[in-house]
C-alpha cells in the first residue's frame, strides 16, 4: 500500500523548508531509513529519510521548491499504485471538492455527457482563481491528470513565480531565466543559466543560513542602540586549572574541559546576579529570565550558528562542557535541531583561539547582552612597586543601551573578571 513521506515538523519556529536535492529518483527501490533528500530551513540543513519501503512512486516537490511542514513531499509504494490521494488538497472543511467551472457539454463531475476531467486539487484551485477553463487542457500529470503547471502555462501573460533559491540567484545579477522557459511556469534553480560576466571571478548569492545571518545582523544594528565595553581578566587561575584538568585521571572525564568551557561556566554563575543582562527586550517590554539559557557562537562552513545551552546555571562544569561540545559538533555536521538554535537569553562569542584580542560583538535580538572573548596576552601590572607581566584574557561586552545602562554592564564585567581570576573558588561554591 502506497504511503506518503511528509516534511517533518522542524521545531516550533519553522513553517517550511526548501528541498535542496533528491538522492533517490522516481522508480528506485528504497527501504525505511534510506536517505531520500536534503532540505534546508533558515537555520540548518537536514536529511529526510524514507518512512516506508518500496518504490519511489513520486517526488511531489522539485529541488529548489519550498514545502510547508507536514505536507506530502514524496510517495513510496508498489509499482503501478495510484498517487492521486497524496497530492495536495484544497477541499473545504466538509470534505467536498469545490465547485467546478461549467462545461458547454454539461457537468463533467458525474451526470454530464462526458467522463470527468482528472485534475489535481491545486490545479483546480488555481484555475478557479484565474477563471481558466481547464476542460480542454491536456494534462501532463500521471494518467493525463491536469496538474498545477498545466494551468500555469495556460495563464495569459502570467508573471513567473520563483523558488526562494532561484529568486536569490536572479537578484545577484549573475543568472537569468533560461531561454525557452514556458511563460508563467514556476522557475527553480534548474531553470536558470549564468550570465557571462567579467565583473567577478565567482558570484555567490546569499541563500539559506548566510542570507538569514545577513538579515539578522542588519536588523540588529537598525533596531538596537549598541554599546560595547572592553575589559580584561587575570587568566592565571584559568590556565592553571585547565592544566590540572588536562592532566586529571582519564576516568573522571574532565580532560576535554577547555578554557572556553570555564568561561561559559563563569558567565552562567555571574549572570543571575545581573538580571538586567539576562533578559529579552521586545515591543518595549523587558522580559527578565529566570534561567540562564546560554548561547555560544559556533563557526561553521555554512555561517555562524548560535546553539543554546538550556539552564546553564544549573549544570556542573562537566555537564556544561559536554553540552557545549555536543551542540558545536551538531552545528558543524549540519544536523543541529531548530529548537536548539532558539530561546537564548545571553550569548558568548569566543575569537580568542584565532588571536583576536578584542572586538565588537553584535547583539542577537531580542537578547540585550553578548560577551566577546579575546585571546590571552601578557599585560603589565604594578605589584608592590614593581611591574609584572601577567596573562589577561580580553572581554568585550555589547549591550542594548536602550534598556541596559553602562554602570550595571560595567559591574557585570567587573564581577565576571573577579570570578575568572579565582575560578577555583567559584567552582567550589
Amino acid at each position: 500500500m502506497a504511503e506518503a513521506v511528509v516534511m517533518p515538523k522542524l521545531g516550533n519556529t519553522v513553517e517550511s523548508a526548501i528541498i535542496l536535492s533528491w538522492h533517490v529518483a522516481v522508480g528506485d527501490t528504497v527501504r525505511p531509513g534510506d536517505l531520500l533528500c536534503e532540505i534546508e530551513t533558515d537555520k540548518a540543513t537536514l536529511e529526510i529519510e524514507s518512512s516506508a519501503g518500496g518504490i519511489l512512486l513520486a517526488q511531489l516537490c522539485a529541488a529548489g521548491d519550498e514545502a510547508p511542514v507536514l505536507s506530502n513531499i514524496a510517495v513510496v509504494g508498489s509499482a503501478g499504485e495510484s498517487i492521486a490521494e497524496f497530492e495536495p488538497r484544497s477541499y473545504s472543511a466538509s470534505g467536498e471538492p469545490p465547485d467546478l467551472p461549467k462545461s458547454p457539454v454539461g457537468d463533467r463531475r458525474g451526470a454530464g455527457l462526458a467522463a470527468p476531467i482528472k485534475i489535481s486539487p491545486r490545479a483546480r484551485k488555481l484555475a478557479q482563481r484565474h477563471g481558466v477553463d481547464y476542460q480542454n487542457i491536456a494534462g501532463s500529470g500521471p494518467g493525463g491528470r491536469v496538474i498545477e503547471r498545466d494551468i500555469e502555462r495556460a495563464l495569459p501573460d502570467a508573471p513567473a513565480k520563483f523558488t526562494p533559491v532561484a529568486q536569490a540567484m536572479l537578484d545577484s545579477g549573475d543568472y537569468k531565466v533560461a531561454e525557452g522557459h514556458p511563460a508563467g511556469r514556476r522557475v527553480s534553480k534548474a531553470d536558470l543559466e549564468r550570465v557571462e560576466s567579467e565583473r567577478f571571478a565567482r558570484a555567490i548569492p546569499l541563500t539559506g543560513v548566510r542570507k538569514t545571518i545577513a538579515g539578522r545582523m542588519r536588523e540588529s544594528l537598525q533596531s538596537t542602540a549598541q554599546l560595547t565595553l572592553n575589559a580584561s581578566a587575570d587568566a592565571r587561575a584559568l590556565q592553571a586549572y585547565r592544566r590540572r584538568l588536562k592532566a586529571s585521571d582519564e576516568g573522571l572525564g574532565l580532560a576535554a574541559v577547555n578554557i572556553n568551557d570555564l568561561l561559559l561556566f563563569a558567565v552562567s554563575r555571574t549572570l543571575p546576579a545581573f538580571p538586567a543582562l539576562n533578559a529579552l527586550f521586545e515591543n518595549d517590554v523587558i522580559y527578565a529570565q529566570k534561567a540562564v539559557h546560554l548561547g555560544q557562537a559556533v563557526d561553521t562552513d555554512r555561517g555562524l550558528l548560535v546553539p543554546v545551552i538550556r539552564s546553564a546555571e544549573s549544570l556542573t562544569l562537566k555537564q556544561l562542557s559536554e553540552a557545549a561540545r555536543r551542540l558545536a559538533e551538531a552545528c558543524r555536521a549540519g544536523n543541529i535541531q531548530p529548537d536548539e538554535l532558539s530561546g537564548g537569553s545571553f550569548t558568548v562569542s569566543n575569537l580568542g583561539a584565532l588571536g583576536i584580542e578584542s572586538f565588537t560583538p553584535i547583539l542577537n535580538p531580542p537578547q540585550v547582552g553578548i560577551l566577546g572573548v579575546g585571546s590571552i596576552n601578557l599585560k603589565p601590572v604594578e605589584q608592590e612597586a614593581e611591574v609584572a607581566f601577567v596573562p589577561h584574557i580580553g572581554l568585550s561586552l555589547t549591550i542594548n543601551h536602550q534598556v541596559v545602562d553602562g554602570a550595571p554592564a560595567a559591574r557585570f564585567l567587573q564581577t565576571l573578571s573577579a570570578n575568572l581570576a579565582q575560578i577555583d573558588l567559584l567552582l567550589a561554591t
